[in-house]
């Protein structure tokens, strides 16, 4: 990432001017990957906003979302997606962040924002930023020497380049390791295709999700979870926003896990295929879920393969949900709901047929008619 160095000294003067107990603004955490800030409103409510910070910062500015869904607070938010040059950097972002939402919550703004913005020459941002710190000084010097070896090495390949940056670029020395070079040579592909749709003016989705995706596909390769193979993950036709999931882990001791074993047995597979969809307004709407294979009664499963879960719905998700945390609420519920496995010799089998995208949005709308107009509740078995 470029302006590395530069972007350290950003999150650095951050963190001191808006420390953990300021009175309206609070970075609670920060890295070179994403940011975590609480603004408190005029009535001492508190409210997490959270920015991923992408490859292609600063050309990109972060992507930013919120936990609350109140007007006063997404607009802040959205403003900040429309920003570009210099107005993209993290120290910027947040000044504008900030004045937005004093002004929409009719309280005055911090005196520190009037000297937060970032000067147009770098360099002398990062001198000012010296004569505050001796120990920051240092470190950016080390920081510094490393950066200028990783780029004296780098290859002249565009695409190489980028790959060497995701595994080099120094924001966290022991991430190198933490990903297999399939899952690089997959997010590099995917950057290729992106950068090759935007040149031919085919961009689908919205920048904006396809960033926060990424991310998260990103975080999942280095998740233990994904690791240690309780799950995995294949995009549909390398497409971001379509994953195909392999759900092999559930709790050992329900009736589930027990017909996993079984599955395995008598067909030769052993997991249990989920299928998720993601809108350009992701991650402001939850993505669409469902299982396709196998057959399951209960668990919440309904017709179709749609999942009737109230964090699937537009009325219980938050932006702040992230795809693997969805994949183990997933996990939980089938067990908690006593899900089974349907085995072919199973009559009822034939009388559901084969799951479908078309009868699992059929059904998944009736879910959400029914809870807009009764509330969220249980549904009786026989409807999953």
């Amino acid at each position: 990432m470029a302006c590395l160095n530069t972007l350290k000294l950003e999150i650095k003067t951050l963190e001191r001017t808006f420390t953990k107990n300021h009175e309206r603004f609070r970075i609670l955490h920060a890295s070179v990957d994403e940011l975590t800030c609480r603004f408190i409103g005029k009535n001492g409510k508190n409210y997490d906003i959270h920015a991923n910070i992408t490859e292609t910062y600063p050309s990109t500015p972060p992507v930013w979302f919120a936990e609350s869904e109140e007007t006063s607070i997404t607009s802040a938010v959205q403003k900040l997606s429309t920003t570009e040059g210099q107005n993209n950097h993290v120290l910027n972002q947040v000044n504008i962040l900030l004045r937005e939402l004093c002004d929409l919550h009719n309280v005055p703004s911090p005196s520190e924002l009037d000297t937060l913005m970032l000067p147009p020459n770098a360099d002398f941002f990062r001198a000012t930023f010296h004569q505050h710190s001796e120990q920051a000084a240092v470190e950016d010097s080390d920081a510094e020497e490393i950066e200028d070896a990783t780029l004296e090495s780098e290859p002249e390949s565009e695409v190489d380049e980028d790959l060497s940056l995701e595994m080099d670029d120094g924001r966290n020395a022991n991430k190198k390791d933490e990903m297999d070079m399939e899952h690089l040579a997959t997010l590099e592909r995917l950057r290729q295709s992106q950068r090759q749709d935007y040149l031919k003016g085919s961009v689908s989705g919205s920048v904006q999700a396809t960033d926060r995706l990424m991310k998260e596909l990103r975080d999942i390769y280095r998740s233990e979870s994904f690791k240690s193979n309780m799950y995995s993950i294949e995009l549909v036709n390398d497409s971001i926003y379509e994953w195909n999931i392999r759900l092999r882990s559930v709790d050992p001791d329900s009736p589930l896990y027990n017909d996993l074993v079984q599955l395995k047995e008598k067909e030769g597979k052993d997991s249990i295929l989920l299928n998720i969809m993601f809108k350009e307004t992701y991650p402001f709407e939850p993505p669409f879920v469902r299982v396709v294979y196998p057959i399951i009664s209960g668990g919440y499963v309904l017709l179709g393969g749609a999942i009737c879960m109230e964090l699937l719905t537009k009325q219980g998700w938050s932006s702040a949900y992230t795809v693997e945390a969805v994949i183990m609420q997933i996990a939980a519920t089938l067990v908690k709901g006593k899900a089974r496995i349907l085995f072919g010799s199973q009559t009822k089998v034939l009388s559901q047929g084969q799951y479908s995208l078309a009868r699992a949005q059929q059904s998944f709308k009736s879910l959400v008619q029914i809870h807009e107009k009764n509330g969220w509740f249980t549904p009786p078995k026989e409807d999953g």
